[in-house]
């Protein structure tokens, strides 16, 4: 990988590794220059802190502050505030947080140059203990992750959105199936080609499998809405703003599927998206609209505009036929969402204790948190219609991220072990290892949790 090196060289600049508690020891083992330096500077501790302390013709070495050994963010800060050089850890690390520095570092350095030239970047030389295969499959996968969203519908429609899950099946000696426009009609999918067909990109759903077929099933499903304008319930101009953004569901599963095929997880992977663009035109269908599902259910269109769940049930109806071991779904779902738990934290349903325990506690511990919401069956009289099975929005304004949770639990076999993922999918700010733009939130603790359920820990 080019944000790594494989050795140290003689221009090579060591960094040290300090915890907050430990700075004041650590500074009382400088020198009386480097001291006078850091006193100059004004530097006081905290975590992400990067300073460069002088040497003879240049950077003598570096200090970098973390909170303590369970921060691997703040070695994200390295790429963006060092200048172009080699860099290695002088520090010792235990495996663990040698992998995790490395993880963070990698992602720190990320930049979406699709369309720019990308600065130049301090490269890292792989840290001693670290995993590099595990390094490698993470950054990767975010990385094209990120890229997918960050991409303009201009440039992503619903096609080439699949394209990036066939690319994907290649690389792994996967395969993958497309089925574009008026054959998802024939082949089971109305309500995907129903939010779909007012568009000029015709809409297609990719159907992506890998693995022994004797594993256990393990099926993901991806909302892959290219651009939301609302359909003709249509956003507000600042409400399309970002909705180049409404296919991060997709993005967190192709992300999720690529570290599953990289570490070689022993599953039988299926990973189902269906991609559409939300358009407006004369073949867009309507708010009182009664679309009738692949699973047989019928929907009242209440709002155009709640499109995601629409595209998702004939996905999942698809995934529950196979009756898989587990299945997952990330979609950037909900406004309500965000509301309750913000733009940094993805919520997280589940219909497994167990399970769902085991994916909070993965994502403690590869700071790569989620938060789990209920599915608070009471609220399932507010998606009733007066003249169909359901309808596709709520009654009430509230409770929205549940509401929309069990709607698409309905489109699912009994007693099937299912999380859903509610995610933002986006940093509205910079953080270190975690820049503004695209992000897929919640994958590599997914990821950490499914290898220790198959035994690949």
């Amino acid at each position: 990988m080019d944000a790594f090196a494989a050795r140290a060289t003689d221009n090579t600049i060591p960094i040290d590794v300090v915890d907050v508690r430990g700075y004041k020891a650590w500074l009382q083992r400088q020198s009386a220059g480097t001291k006078a330096w850091l006193k100059a500077q004004g530097v006081q501790a905290k975590p992400g802190l990067v300073v460069t302390l002088p040497g003879r013709g240049g950077i003598g070495h570096v200090l970098l502050v973390r909170d303590d050994g369970a921060d691997m963010w703040s070695f994200g800060a390295l790429p963006a505030e060092l200048p172009p050089g080699r860099y290695r850890i002088r520090t010792k690390l235990p495996a663990q947080q040698a992998t995790r520095a490395a993880v963070a570092f990698g992602l720190g350095r990320y930049v979406f140059a699709r369309y720019r030239k990308a600065p130049r970047r301090a490269k890292l030389v792989w840290p001693d203990e670290a995993d590099r295969a595990s390094v490698r499959a993470q950054v990767e996968a975010i990385t094209l992750g990120r890229d997918l969203i960050n991409t303009p519908a201009g440039d992503l429609a619903p096609r080439e959105l699949c394209a990036a899950a066939e690319a994907l099946a290649a690389r792994f000696d996967g395969a993958c199936e497309v089925t574009v426009g008026d054959d998802l009609l024939d082949a089971g999918y109305p309500t995907v080609h129903a939010v779909g067909r007012a568009s000029a990109s015709p809409p297609c759903l990719a159907d992506l499998t890998w693995g022994d077929e004797d594993a256990p099933r393990l099926t993901l499903v991806g909302k892959g809405v290219v651009f939301d304008s609302g359909g003709l319930d249509l956003k507000s101009a600042s409400g399309m703003k970002l909705m180049k953004k409404d296919m991060g569901g997709a993005a967190s599963v192709l992300a999720l599927a690529h570290m599953i095929m990289a570490s070689g997880l022993p599953v039988r992977l299926r990973v189902l998206i269906p991609a559409v663009e939300n358009a407006v035109s004369g073949a867009a269908y309507r708010p009182g609209d009664v679309l009738r599902t692949r699973a047989g259910t019928t929907v009242e269109v209440g709002n155009t505009d709640a499109e995601g769940r629409l595209i998702l049930c004939d996905a999942l109806a698809a995934a529950g036929e196979e009756r898989p071991d587990v299945l997952v779904d990330f979609a950037t779902l909900t406004g309500a969402s965000r509301i309750a738990l913000g733009t940094e934290l993805p919520g997280m349903f589940a219909t497994d204790d167990t399970l769902a325990d085991a994916v909070l506690a993965a994502g403690i511990e590869a700071s790569d948190p989620l938060w789990r919401m209920p599915l608070h069956e009471p609220y399932r009289r507010l998606l009733k219609s007066d003249i169909a099975d359901l309808n596709n929005v709520a009654s009430s304004v509230y409770g929205g991220s549940i509401t929309a949770a069990l709607f698409l639990r309905e489109f699912l076999p009994k007693r099937t072990r299912w999380l859903h993922v509610d995610t933002m999918a986006w940093n509205s700010s910079k953080r270190p290892g975690r820049p503004k733009g695209g992000e897929i939130m919640g994958a590599r603790a997914m990821f950490a949790a499914l290898a220790a359920r198959y035994g690949h820990a």
